[in-house]
């Protein structure tokens, strides 16, 4: 399973904020730690914030921040909303498959099983534990510096 670019920033940016615990920052900020598009940058973070993982304060002094503390956002629900898929395979989309093997074919079930365990397991962890390493801290430093 291959999760979307957008995901990937989604994750970045919870992960910058996170670090920054409940500052403001600012989104020119993020786009030069990630060098991400600013213009692409602002769209995830409108996600974000739709989603209520984020709060976004506009005009001068504003910025974005967590709308939650870190640990209480969990992976697997930020993939769930970012995502727009997950459907590994055309049979398991909402479109009828025209795959002779259905309905009896055993792959099927096999790839929805594994697809609600790597979800399962993303949901055992939060942004607190992506940030937790100090390493990482210094990275997203070295990054935006």
């Amino acid at each position: 399973m291959q999760l979307s670019q957008f995901t990937d920033y989604s994750l970045r940016v919870l992960m910058y904020l996170g670090f920054r615990n409940d500052d403001q920052v600012n989104i020119s900020e993020i786009s030069s730690a990630y060098d991400i598009s600013r213009s692409y940058l602002m769209k995830v973070v409108s996600h974000l914030a739709s989603k209520g993982f984020v709060h976004t304060t506009r005009g001068k002094g504003g910025g974005v921040r967590l709308s939650r503390p870190p640990s209480l956002i969990n992976l697997g629900e930020v993939i769930r909303e970012c995502e727009t898929s997950f459907h590994v395979v055309e049979c398991l989309g909402p479109v009828q498959s025209s795959c002779p093997l259905l309905p009896e074919c055993v792959l099927r079930s096999i790839l929805r099983e594994a697809t609600h365990g790597f979800l399962g397991i993303l949901d055992k962890y939060s942004i607190q534990d992506l940030v937790a390493s100090p390493s990482v801290g210094r990275g997203l430093l070295r990054a935006s510096i």
